[in-house]
């Protein structure tokens, strides 16, 4: 199967494990699922069988409510059971509906916005004094990078000079409670505020084209002696017509109606099987 026809299931079963909750934030998995995906086929040094070898790259996903995304991409690679989906967000399982430590290959519990970057430079810096060769990846909302705690840090990443850690900030452009243009006109360029402290930056036009994703990321590190970034501009809700770049979908779940129309525009009756 292409990687359009697999990311196309993914949707599907991202918004038939939503409805099973009865919770979850749809378009925030759906701006970065291709970003995620990339990452884990095309990038990072990963082995399913062996989940905590030492030489693993580490993924940490910042947007921790966007965990759907990383949930589906796991399960497709092997490190644990697609059957443990249909679990998501529900008593018992070990699917948080915010990222979570327990599940085979989650390197750490996220969600509460502004804390991610500054895991993946603890592991970085790690990787540095222990002279391993391992590298630190992290996904971003834009939104977090409203957040101090981010800055602080962006600042030590450079000063430590960690060119094995590489931030990748989902741009969709609409936050939890509106477009970021209106929830802080100042926002923007964003760019020019990673690169005047000190990282590496490149930009994606279209951050759900995996051919674009593959060949920045493959380039990583930017720089020597940098830490990089890639800035990838997405569309929240990207795949289904009526959630792209609509805020309500940040949190909302289908109604039997809506699911039938997104399973329709995804050109899916079945997500992945069990």
């Amino acid at each position: 199967m292409t990687d359009v026809g697999t990311l196309k299931k993914f949707r599907a079963k991202i918004i038939d494990m939503a409805v099973r909750s009865g919770s979850a934030h749809i378009a925030p998995a759906f701006s970065c699922l291709e970003i995620v995906y990339t990452l884990y086929t095309k990038i990072m040094r990963v082995n399913p069988k062996n989940p905590r070898w030492e030489d693993r790259d580490r993924f940490i996903l910042s947007k921790g409510h966007g965990g759907l995304a990383q949930y589906v991409v796991l399960a497709h690679l092997g490190f644990f059971s697609n059957s443990l989906l249909d679990g998501y967000a529900q008593p018992g399982s070990m699917l948080g509906g915010h990222v979570t430590l327990g599940a085979s290959g989650i390197e750490a519990s996220t969600g509460s916005l502004g804390h991610g970057l500054a895991m993946g430079e603890g592991v970085a810096y790690a990787a540095k004094y222990d002279k391993k060769s391992h590298r630190a990846f992290v996904v971003m909302s834009d939104g977090e990078c409203q957040e101090g705690s981010t800055w602080e840090a962006i600042m030590g990443a450079s000063s430590f000079k960690l060119d094995n850690l590489v931030a990748v900030v989902d741009h969709n452009h609409v936050q939890s409670c509106g477009p970021i243009k209106d929830v802080l006109p100042s926002f923007d360029p964003l760019s020019d505020k990673w690169r005047a402290f000190g990282w590496a930056v490149r930009e994606v036009k279209d951050g759900h084209n995996v051919k674009e994703l593959e060949s920045i990321l493959k380039e990583v590190p930017f720089e020597k002696g940098k830490p990089s970034v890639v800035i990838a501009h997405t569309v929240k809700g990207k795949g289904v017509s009526f959630m792209e770049n609509v805020p309500i979908w940040h949190y909302r779940v289908t109604n039997p109606e809506e699911t039938k129309q997104a399973y329709k525009e995804l050109g899916q009756e079945v997500a992945i099987d069990k």
